[in-house]
């Protein structure tokens, strides 16, 4: 069984709907107005949670001319971290003012901090939780420190094995975090939907004993609607105004009727899981009546023997059921059978 797992008052877990979060990242190309136009569009798509990445570009690397700090192949060939990250960047004084207009549309709002100064500056606007994002996964002293707030925590699994995965609970718990919920992830940008291997969902939850989440980098939706059914609890994606403004994370991100189109869609799936049916009593409902069963389909006279012609499977289903029929014919009729009567036994002898 795992953990139970919630979110200012919001329970997370298989029998709740899931728990969605708009990912801003650096979709706000530099522009506050377009970071708060992004909050805007989140709360209008039905997420639960917006959630912002809290570094600087000298916090999260170093200005450095070596090979090993520009990126080779992908979305971001050619150019160098801090490049990327002094691009992507949320500026720290925009924080107040997004968290503020996030809650002002009742939407939970939370960040992943890249170092402890972060943290330190986020719990001056006591967000409800914290994520650490999937590089940050080996990053034990930061997990430690985040736990210590006492914050719910959501980590990214990323390219992280089992032996890490576990490294980074031991370090959650024994930081103080006592909810604490993982995210499947594949640290692809984008992801490809073969590439997902969408049953280490439920791998995970065995091993770790914690509720597991998505956090979807595929185009499109159709990846974080399937990982519901594999009990995914919690949705991260990436949200952006529209994927031709450009930006640093707008090529796998979704727009906002896309993003509406997967709550509406991981909402709807989970709402089909249900409950599995057992002994399938009232399955179909009113419609069970059209089923097929014996009914008389010819006159029958009283003590005449049942034959073929008299007695045929067909709808609806209020007769005896089709099974009885081998049983039913070369029985007498004990009474007058009229053509259109449903069979029973008392009709028999």
């Amino acid at each position: 069984m795992t953990a139970a797992f919630q979110i200012a008052n919001r329970p997370i877990g298989p029998d709740q709907s899931p728990y969605i979060i708009a990912e801003l990242s650096g979709n706000h190309n530099g522009d506050l107005g377009r970071a708060l136009a992004l909050v805007d569009a989140a709360a209008e798509t039905g997420a639960d949670a917006v959630k912002l990445q809290t570094y600087t570009a000298d916090t999260i690397t170093i200005d450095a001319d070596r090979p090993e700090f520009r990126i080779s192949g992908g979305l971001w060939d050619g150019r160098s971290l801090h490049e990327l990250y002094q691009e992507a960047s949320t500026p720290w004084e925009w924080h107040d003012a997004l968290f503020e207009r996030a809650r002002a549309h009742g939407l939970h709002v939370f960040s992943s901090p890249f170092d402890p100064t972060a943290v330190d500056f986020l719990e001056t606007l006591d967000p409800p939780a914290y994520k650490i994002a999937s590089f940050e996964l080996v990053d034990t002293p930061l997990i430690r420190k985040v736990a210590a707030t006492g914050k719910p925590l959501i980590m990214s699994t990323g390219i992280a094995n089992y032996a890490e995965i576990e490294d980074a609970l031991r370090a959650a718990r024994e930081g103080g975090a006592e909810c604490v919920s993982l995210l499947h992830c594949v640290s692809a940008y984008p992801a490809r939907p073969e590439d997902m291997r969408l049953r280490t969902i439920e791998a995970l939850a065995a091993a770790f004993g914690v509720q597991i989440g998505l956090s979807d980098h595929t185009l499109g939706s159709a990846v974080a609607v399937a990982s519901i059914a594999r009990g995914a609890t919690i949705i991260e994606k990436h949200m952006t105004l529209a994927r031709a403004d450009g930006g640093p994370d707008a090529d796998f991100s979704l727009e906002p009727a896309e993003f509406k189109q997967l709550v509406d869609d991981c909402r709807m799936a989970h709402a089909a899981l249900g409950a599995p049916i057992h002994d399938r009593k009232g399955v179909g409902g009113a419609n069970a009546q059209f089923r097929r069963s014996l009914y008389v389909v010819s006159d029958v006279a009283e003590g005449e023997v049942l034959t073929e012609a008299h007695v045929r499977s067909i709808r609806p289903g209020l007769g005896l059921a089709p099974k009885h029929l081998p049983e039913v014919l070369g029985k007498r009729a004990a009474r007058d059978l009229k053509r259109g009567e449903p069979l029973d036994w008392r009709m028999l002898r």
